[in-house]
């Protein structure tokens, strides 16, 4: 089959979306990327989907609109990357979509999650057939709605003899830990969300330059500044959610502005200058996944498999190296999927997986009480030829 991924992460810095040719069935699963694009957020998209992350600010009407506004986006990324892959939508079979997560409730009476991007306007304006709404069934079945990547990352990166992290680092980062197969079953693979990866930096950097700058490009700040230890130690005993067990899922209700906002204040009051500032933080997120691993996996990893934007950041990077010497880490384009890619194509592969009727999620990673087939399917014009052979 040939499936659009769609994803957009905690950063909502824009769209990732990846044409998949996918065939075959788990664990002999094969996948070859056709096309890829990348698609920013128009100013005004990207300053009412945070507007909408605030509660204070996001009011019903307000959602509601930016249900349809982010769709609309999603549906010009998706023909944007088949017209990329010299295909029209008419040889495309379905497009999975993540959407963009508003808000996220773990645990507890209210657990729940919420992600836009109405399904319904994507199928319509495409022709294709959509799935959408991953998360929400492995809440239903008791999890916590993420990671959901772990059980792709098991497909495409499990190997014989090597114990492998494949650590995204997006706004939030998160983690699945693959033991080699010869120490199955003994170890299993689970994963969680380790804390923040760029959220933190970005919103400082946005405070830093007065809004010149959405994200602190190639770590340019915080490579001229030094790590303030004192701090650091600080953020790092003082954040509960790093010590709770997995599994485990975080996002902008525990990493928002707001908190940004506080330890920004903190270096402040300790004169930090903004270089230090920065390098702090990108300490944070450094330090938060080591720990992470030396606490919660069996053993320390051999390999460290890096995406999302966090792999592009030279700092993060040659600060896991330093924090994990004897691990191997290097972006996932070192094993052949590109860093960019990965989540959008982890997508177009769970799409796949539901339209199949198997299962998508992984229990040991989300919490959920059973494996569950995920997502919502809205039929598009190809419908009738997709699940009854009729053009």
């Amino acid at each position: 089959m040939i499936i659009v991924g769609l994803m957009s992460g905690t950063s909502a810095d824009g769209i990732d979306a990846a044409v998949v040719q996918i065939e075959g069935a788990p664990p002999s699963l094969t996948w070859k990327v056709l096309g890829f694009h990348q698609q920013a957020h128009s100013a005004e998209l990207r300053q009412e989907i945070f507007a909408c992350f605030q509660p204070e600010t996001g009011s019903v009407d307000r959602l509601c609109a930016l249900n349809f506004s982010i769709a609309e986006a999603f549906s010009k990324a998706a023909l944007a990357v088949i017209e990329k892959a010299s295909l029209s939508p008419d040889d495309v079979d379905i497009i999975g979509s993540h959407g963009q997560t508003l808000w996220h409730i773990p645990l507890g009476n209210q657990a729940s999650t919420l992600q836009l991007g109405e399904a319904a306007v994507i199928a319509e304006r495409t022709g294709i057939t959509t799935i959408s709404n991953f998360r929400t069934r492995d809440m239903a079945a008791g999890g916590q709605g993420a990671p959901l990547v772990a059980y792709v990352d098991d497909l495409l990166f499990s190997h014989p003899a090597r114990h492998r992290a494949c650590q995204n680092i997006g706004g939030i980062g998160n983690v699945t830990f693959l033991p080699s197969l010869h120490t199955r079953p003994e170890w299993s693979p689970f994963a969680f969300d380790t804390g923040p990866g760029n959220v933190l930096l970005d919103a400082a950097a946005v405070r830093l330059t007065q809004g010149k700058w959405t994200y602190d490009r190639n770590g340019e700040l915080a490579s001229q500044g030094q790590i303030n230890t004192p701090l650091l130690e600080l953020w790092l005993r003082e954040e509960a959610y790093f010590s709770q067990q997995p599994p485990k899922t975080t996002g902008r209700e525990r990493f928002s502005k707001s908190y940004a906002d506080r330890l920004c204040d903190q270096a402040a009051q300790n004169h930090l200058p903004p270089q230090d500032l920065m390098a702090t933080l990108a300490a944070f997120t450094v330090e938060s996944i080591a720990q992470a691993y030396r606490t919660f996996f069996p053993v320390l990893p051999d390999e460290v498999i890096v995406s999302g934007g966090g792999a592009a950041n030279p700092v993060i990077m040659a600060g896991l190296k330093a924090a994990l010497p004897k691990a191997v880490i290097a972006p996932s384009d070192h094993w052949g999927l590109s860093s960019a890619e990965k989540e959008a194509v982890a997508f177009a592969v769970l799409a796949y997986e539901t339209y199949h009727n198997r299962t998508g999620n992984l229990p040991a990673a989300t919490g959920a009480r059973k494996n569950a087939v995920l997502g919502t399917l809205t039929p598009g014009n190809n419908f009738s030829r997709l699940y009854y052979g009729i053009k």
